[in-house]
């Protein structure tokens, strides 16, 4: 099972996102889980090197470049989210299964 994690400003609403998206890859019969963490625990969960690609949330771009300085370390892939894979509707979630498709 391959595994992405979306970090965002506080977690809250990128927990709903990650759900969504893991039951929309179940539905698939497609083995990818994601969750959710804050920007402020980003680096550190970067750093326990457990996902295979790390997605930052639109309104957390500005970290991106130190985020991905620590998933560089960790040679793992990191995307910032488009705006319109961000939001909890099918079309949104869609959006958001290709993105992590593309780049797991």
């Amino acid at each position: 099972m391959k595994k992405a994690l979306i970090i965002c400003a506080g977690g809250m609403s990128s927990s709903v996102i990650a759900k969504k998206t893991t039951e929309y890859f179940a539905s698939k019969g497609v083995e990818i889980e994601l969750d959710a963490t804050s920007a402020s625990q980003g680096a550190s969960t970067i750093d326990k090197d457990e996902f295979d690609l790390y997605l930052v949330s639109p309104q957390t771009k500005m970290y991106y470049a130190n985020l991905k300085t620590a998933a560089d370390k960790k040679n793992k892939p990191i995307v910032n989210i488009p705006p319109q894979a961000y939001v909890p509707i099918p079309m949104g979630i869609q959006k958001l299964a290709a993105v992590v498709e593309e780049n797991i």
